[in-house]
């Protein structure tokens, strides 16, 4: 068995992927600011990311063609797999993300794109038929997704704030973009069987980057201003990308879809947790987001747990 598919090696690497990932937010924010972009021009955001990306992708290739002391270079053959993977995970997740998040508000947002792991395991299970769909599973991905339903709902102060009225370019993009991650986290695993995870990782973010760079730059985006602060919040970024998007990767390739797409339930905890340390937002310490994180923590556990899997068949809900 792999170190990787231990329990405790998984849970470890993948709750340091989801603190990486929840610290983005906050650093995206800054970056913007000290780039002076407007958070409506969505074509510098697309050259924003494109650079972020692209620089992730290559951060990957070259440290581990500096440690492999030989180029990482994806075979002929292995784009059948980089490309899907840059296209669901980078260019299409992130499209329609931010055309979501400008028509719909930001607790909408955050609740649908926390329903990724949802989604994760159910196409794992249903539509790829990588692992058998289970009611500790069902219930683990419910008890984490009412954790961040509690989050936000307490963070947005207001009930209106997940009324049922939807539109296509807000939530509607929003889903379709946390549909589309979730597919690409599927897609690690099923092309992980026969392609170096970590090659994967760093040329679909070059290669998707580069496609959102050049989208930016063709319809007119532009960084206003540059200066040391923004670089080093946009390295900072393509770090974070790269050393979480790694992880999670290798992850993906050793174990079960739902054992660790679980875990991005704690993504917008630890944005709440980075809010209130880097922006100085409230709530970090209220009642509500310590209940939340016990929410989540227990519906990871729920599927994480091996007994009931192995001892209970009548459990198995895709049969």
């Amino acid at each position: 068995m792999s170190a990787l598919s231990s329990p405790a090696a998984a849970a470890v690497l993948a709750t340091i992927s989801c603190a990486l990932w929840g610290s983005a937010p906050v650093c995206i924010k800054l970056g913007y600011a000290a780039f002076q972009i407007d958070p409506s021009d969505t074509l510098s955001i697309l050259v924003f990311a494109g650079f972020r990306f692209s620089m992730a992708g290559l951060l990957v290739i070259l440290f581990c063609s500096l440690r492999q002391h030989r180029p990482l270079l994806p075979r002929r053959e292995s784009w059948r797999a980089v490309l899907p993977l840059a296209l669901s995970q980078t260019v299409i997740q992130y499209l329609l993300y931010y055309v979501g998040v400008a028509h719909a508000s930001g607790v909408k947002a955050s609740v649908l794109s926390a329903s990724g792991s949802f989604f994760s395991v159910v196409i794992a299970c249903l539509i790829f038929r990588q692992e058998k769909l289970t009611m500790p599973k069902m219930a683990g991905c419910l008890t984490g997704f009412g954790g961040i339903l509690l989050v936000n709902l307490a963070g947005s102060g207001q009930a209106e704030a997940l009324s049922l009225h939807m539109t296509f370019l807000g939530e509607g993009c929003v889903l379709l973009s946390t549909i589309s991650g979730s597919v690409s986290a599927v897609l690690i695993h099923h092309f992980s069987r026969r392609e170096d995870p970590v090659m994967l990782s760093g040329w679909q973010f070059f290669t998707g980057g580069l496609l959102l760079l050049s989208a930016g730059l063709l319809g007119g985006g532009r960084l206003p201003v540059i200066c040391r602060q923004g670089l080093a919040l946009l390295f900072y970024l393509a770090c974070v990308s790269a050393v979480a998007y790694t992880l999670w990767s290798l992850l993906l390739s050793q174990n079960p879809v739902s054992r660790i797409a679980v875990y991005n339930f704690l993504i917008p905890v630890f944005g709440v947790i980075f809010s209130a340390l880097f922006l100085h937002e409230s709530g970090v310490f209220s009642l509500p987001t310590l209940l939340s994180l016990l929410l989540v923590c227990g519906g990871i556990w729920m599927v994480n747990r091996r007994k009931p899997e192995i001892r209970d068949k009548r459990n198995d809900l895709s049969r």
